[in-house]
């Protein structure tokens, strides 16, 4: 086992490495990038204006207009022309595009091999400050959501595979249908307009995770706090996010359960818990199991970005998605780095909780 995990966190390398070269080349590509956004911000504005944008018209060759203009630089540049070809010059060395594209791709491995992710290139803070910020926000909506729903999900689809058929299996069936089909923003601005001051009740808030002066409460009061600022953000997500896996654990349970072992099981007079919590439970939940990863991965980044927008939570998918429109490249690569990162640890745990739940399981077996 220790020389398959040995492997497993060998191969992370190559990949983190073509998912990265792959996202940098595309970017070389993209049109609008971080030099062109802050031409797009001086155009109309005066030459004061101008060094304010850009962090001083000293340090970038004085902000002149160009008289002659027409040079190479300008042409590369949308909404350059006019302006001193040094003043291109140097904003390009402030963004770090004046070295050619191996040589950056080169050094930010080499940076973010030690996690020196760099400084963001229009806030003036360190992307790693940044991303400290919001991460308790992602870590909150990411593991509760994940923890609630498979708490909801496992016990509820097991309860309706053995009654399969029943009432009961229809009408939560419905529930959950529904609750799948509706998208979780939606849940989310109903429960805002129901019970934040919407249109009826102003019971909940909608911004941040704690309130003010949240360092003073007690153990008990600051517990309190942040439950009440995280029911309606969490609720949303939940409702919608409990269908898949907890048809997936039916389903699951359902195949096992007419499996000849478990008629064996009940012939040799085993009770009805004792067949399905010693002998099912193992089997049916490793489908269960195996979608785990990309549930945690989908509901700690991209799938609370809405809800983050919404009920004003300023976590790592918002951070991700606001960077990525305004160019920010320093950030979307350093949360593109750890969310890959974090994505391949997380899938090397799900097979290792595959050897946990059944131990027949071996894959230090399998073939390099």
């Amino acid at each position: 086992m220790l020389a398959y995990i040995l492997r497993r966190i060998a191969l992370m390398v190559p990949t983190i490495f073509g998912i990265m070269l792959i996202t940098f080349v595309i970017v070389q590509f993209a049109p609008g990038g971080p030099v062109e956004r802050v031409l797009a911000q001086l155009q109309g504005q005066s030459e004061g204006s101008l060094s304010r944008v850009t962090g001083g018209a000293g340090d970038l060759g004085g902000g002149g207009r160009s008289a002659g203009g027409g040079s190479e630089a300008n042409s590369r540049y949308r909404g350059a022309q006019g302006l001193d070809p040094a003043f291109i010059k140097k904003l390009e060395q402030q963004f770090g595009f004046d070295k050619p594209a191996p040589e950056r791709f080169a050094k930010m491995l080499w940076d973010y091999a030690t996690f020196d992710f760099g400084k963001s290139y229009f806030r003036d803070v360190s992307v790693l400050q940044l991303i400290r910020e919001r991460l308790p926000v992602s870590i909150s909506l990411g593991l509760w959501m994940t923890l609630l729903s498979y708490a909801i999900s496992i016990p509820l689809g097991i309860r309706k595979a053995v009654r399969d058929g029943s009432r009961f299996d229809l009408w939560t069936s419905t529930v959950v249908i529904i609750g799948y089909a509706i998208p979780s923003f939606l849940f989310g601005i109903a429960l805002i307009i129901l019970f934040a001051g919407g249109s009826f009740l102003q019971v909940f808030p909608i911004r941040g995770l704690t309130s003010e002066g949240w360092e003073s409460f007690t153990l008990w009061g600051k517990i309190v706090d942040y439950a009440w600022h995280m029911t309606l953000p969490l609720t949303a997500l939940v409702l919608g996010a409990f269908a898949t896996s907890t048809l997936l654990t039916k389903n699951s349970f359902l195949d096992e359960i007419r499996k000849q072992y478990v008629l064996t099981a009940r012939m040799k007079g085993l009770t009805e818990r004792r067949v399905l919590y010693g002998h099912v439970f193992r089997n049916a939940m490793l489908i269960v199991v195996a979608g785990f990863p990309g549930a945690f991965i989908s509901a700690f980044f991209a799938g609370s970005l809405l809800i983050e927008t919404i009920f004003s939570l300023d976590g790592l998918g918002l951070l991700s998605f606001t960077s990525i429109v305004g160019r920010d490249y320093p950030i979307v690569f350093a949360t593109l780095y750890i969310f890959s990162l974090m994505g391949l640890a997380v899938n090397l745990l799900s097979d290792l909780i595959y050897t946990w739940i059944d131990p027949r399981i071996d894959f230090s077996a399998r073939a390099t």
